[in-house]
């Protein structure tokens, strides 16, 4: 009977819900017979514990004081933002229709099989009229054997290639259906583009489709390298606008807006070290793709007017260093034969000299002027035959040669072809 009452206590202990607060009991005492055996250790502990008491109640913390939330800012400030606001989503939605995300694929060769194609390339581009005629960069479709244009509204279609320049690294598409909506987007004049003024990128970075970017124009006149001549120098695109409107990979051949939803750019190109936006973008200006994309599209090609010319730009610390005859201008370092320059009778110097550790050719002609207009470097002389002059016209150059000024005659040619 002693260890049944034992066993009882102790069940009874061990089957109450944990956590529950117990009431304060006592144990029942084993009863005592003539052979009564000493309690365990641990039956003696359990009957000499403390009774158990409840816990005090949880208290509830007193509620924070009441707090009315921000105001918002009043209308004269907001006013500015909101207008601005509303030309931008305005913007994007009339121009978006017209931006598309072009994919590229190539041709593979054939491995156990029949060739087969895999993707190359992701850019953007606009439709340039109501045609099919999309406008975008040489270095998206380059290599590209088949091409894939999608539109906002998600119509997919494809394309083909109608012509290309990378003279100007621009190249245009055409598709054969528009979706409903789909406009042409209009240039503007890029020569009244003015540094300061809102700069709007549409585009895909990233395969990110239809991305808007706002920034500003940054610069303009800059000039980015282009293809290789026959010589082993380069070409260069000129005219190029400058803008921190963040453009990055994919953004290639989608347009530059200003805030009237016109075309001032094509985004062509970032200065990066890393391969992303670090604040500087460049594109191919307007003006340049009012001149090249209606011969792409009549001709599938476009002839560069062309010198035939090697030049370094003179400025007074190198006409000081080298005793030059001009402090400004184009020291022609090299004339191509049979070209136009060597026809007209431009000379190159005859005299090698190191500058900054190259090999410079002085003792040539000086450009000073084209057409009347001054000619302070090379850019100046690239910008003028691009955007004033076109294969077959005849300009006056004005040249320093030696002591004396003289004006030679030359008819442009065509840029021989890479």
């Amino acid at each position: 009977m002693r260890a049944s009452l034992i066993f009882a206590a102790l069940v009874t202990m061990l089957v109450l819900p944990m956590g529950c607060t117990l009431p304060s009991v006592d144990l029942p005492r084993p009863v005592a017979t003539e052979q009564t055996t000493a309690p365990t250790a641990a039956v003696q502990a359990e009957a000499t514990r403390a009774p158990i008491t409840p816990s005090a109640p949880t208290t509830t913390p007193a509620p924070l004081p009441a707090q009315a939330p921000l105001p918002t800012l009043p209308p004269e400030l907001t006013n500015p933002l909101e207008a601005e606001q509303a030309a931008l989503t305005a913007l994007y939605r009339q121009v978006n229709p017209a931006v598309v995300s072009i994919e590229v694929v190539a041709d593979h060769p054939p491995v156990g099989g029949a060739p087969f194609t895999v993707p190359t390339s992701q850019g953007s581009g606009f439709l340039f009229d109501d045609q099919g005629h999309i406008v975008t960069n040489n270095h998206v479709v380059e290599n590209g054997a088949k091409f894939q244009v999608r539109f906002s509204d998600g119509t997919v279609v494809m394309a083909r290639l109608v012509g290309s320049d990378p003279g100007s690294d621009l190249a245009v598409l055409k598709v054969d259906a528009l979706p409903p909506g789909a406009a042409p987007l209009p240039l503007a004049d890029s020569r009244t583009v003015e540094v300061g003024q809102r700069a709007i990128a549409i585009g895909n970075p990233f395969g990110l489709r239809n991305t808007l970017t706002v920034g500003v124009v940054s610069g303009i006149g800059r000039s980015l390298s282009g293809p290789a001549s026959n010589s082993g120098g380069r070409f260069r695109i000129p005219n190029i606008i400058q803008t921190d409107a963040a453009i990055n990979p994919g953004n290639s051949g989608g347009p530059l807006l200003n805030i009237y939803g016109e075309v001032i750019g094509v985004n062509t190109a970032i200065s990066s070290g890393s391969g992303a936006f670090e604040g500087v973008g460049y594109a191919v200006p307007s003006n340049a793709v009012s001149r090249v994309v209606p011969a792409l599209i009549r001709d599938g090609r476009y002839d560069h007017p062309w010198m035939g010319i090697g030049m370094r730009d003179v400025d007074p610390l190198l006409a000081d260093s080298l005793n030059l005859p001009a402090r400004q201008g184009v020291l022609i370092t090299e004339v191509v034969p049979d070209s136009p320059a060597a026809r007209a009778g431009l000379r190159s110097g005859t005299q090698i000299v190191s500058v900054g550790g190259r090999e410079l050719r002085i003792g040539g002609d000086i450009i000073i002027a084209i057409n009347g207009q001054p000619v302070r470097d090379s850019d100046e002389l690239v910008s003028y035959l691009e955007l004033e002059t076109s294969v077959g016209d005849t300009v006056m150059m004005t040249v320093q040669r030696g002591d004396r000024q003289e004006q030679i005659t030359m008819t442009l040619g065509a840029r021989p072809r890479e």
